[in-house]
Order: C-alpha cells, then sequence, then structure tokens
C-alpha cells in the first residue's frame, strides 16, 4: 500500500472519514452531502474529490455520481481510524489530558501515523494495558479501550468501523 500517511493533508482525511460516514449511516455519499457535513461550497469539495479520485482513493457510480470510498481508500480510512482511536485513549488514559484535548490532538495527528508506528503504538498499549505482573494479577495501568480482546495491531484495524468507538461520537 502506498505511504499516503505522507501525502494526505488533515482536509483530504476529512473528506476521506466523511464520505465513510455517509456511505454507513446514509448508504450513499454526494458532494452535496459532503459540503453540507463538512460545511463547506460544493466547488471545494468537487476539487477535493477530484485529488482523492487522483490518488485512487475514491471513485464514483456512473449511473448516480454516488461517491465510493475504493478498496485502497477503505483500507486508509480504517487505518486512520484506528491510529485516532489508539491516540485519543492513549493521550486521555496514559497521558491524563481531557477528553476535548485527547479527541482535538488525536484528529490532528491521526493522518500522520505511519502504519509501522501504529501497529508498534498497539503493541505497546496492549502490553502496558493487558499484562500482568509474575504473581499473575493485572499490572495497574487501566484503559477503557480494551486492546486485550484484539489478537494483533490488523485485528484491530480492520475492526475500525468509524468514529463511534470514541466516546460521544456517532458514526
Amino acid at each position: 500500500m502506498p505511504n499516503f500517511h505522507e501525502e494526505l493533508s488533515h482536509s483530504m482525511v476529512h473528506y476521506l472519514l466523511t464520505i465513510h460516514k455517509l456511505k454507513e449511516g446514509k448508504g450513499y455519499a454526494r458532494v452535496t452531502d459532503i459540503a453540507k457535513d463538512l460545511e463547506l461550497t460544493k466547488g471545494s469539495v468537487s476539487t477535493a474529490i477530484n485529488n482523492l479520485k487522483k490518488k485512487g482513493l475514491v471513485e464514483e457510480e456512473d449511473d448516480s455520481k454516488f461517491l465510493l470510498l475504493t478498496k485502497l481508500g477503505h483500507d486508509e480510512v480504517h487505518r486512520i481510524l484506528s491510529s485516532r482511536t489508539l491516540l485519543y485513549y492513549f493521550l486521555r488514559d496514559f497521558v491524563g489530558v481531557s477528553e476535548d484535548v485527547a479527541e482535538k490532538d488525536s484528529c490532528q495527528m491521526e493522518h500522520l501515523m505511519s502504519p509501522e508506528t501504529s501497529e508498534k503504538f498497539f503493541n505497546f498499549m496492549k502490553e502496558l494495558a493487558c499484562s500482568c505482573d509474575e504473581t499473575g494479577h493485572k499490572v495497574e495501568f487501566t484503559t477503557s479501550l480494551d486492546l486485550c480482546e484484539f489478537k494483533s495491531a490488523v485485528d484491530f484495524t480492520e475492526k475500525q468501523l468509524g468514529d463511534k468507538h470514541l466516546p460521544g461520537k456517532e458514526s
């Protein structure tokens, strides 16, 4: 997979996530819907969508003009959501910042994390949250994100459905 995390701007990520959210919620995504959701003009959304099409992340249905994420786009959205979720819980539960700061900062950083860092970050967090000491007692670190249920970082990434994994958010 290409290294999109190096190429995608913060706003491009929001377009991808919005297409994903609309498709999951309404069953379709149109330029008009994206513009309304992001509070932008249809012209600026069209320009951004064309850039995402050129990168092979978005395509348009021929008959309806509905926008779809390609397999590559869908994989990228799951990678981004996975990074955002990990960052949110790390900042809130491990570092101790407020939910608002964790949400804002994780949104700013989500697309910058490489797949390698995301995998290592997942493993690090899982090790801290799911380990026991030599007596078999759980280590005194807790997070409300149950990382122990996931076999691997790939498993975690594949199961990211949307922002609903973050408190106060809906898909």
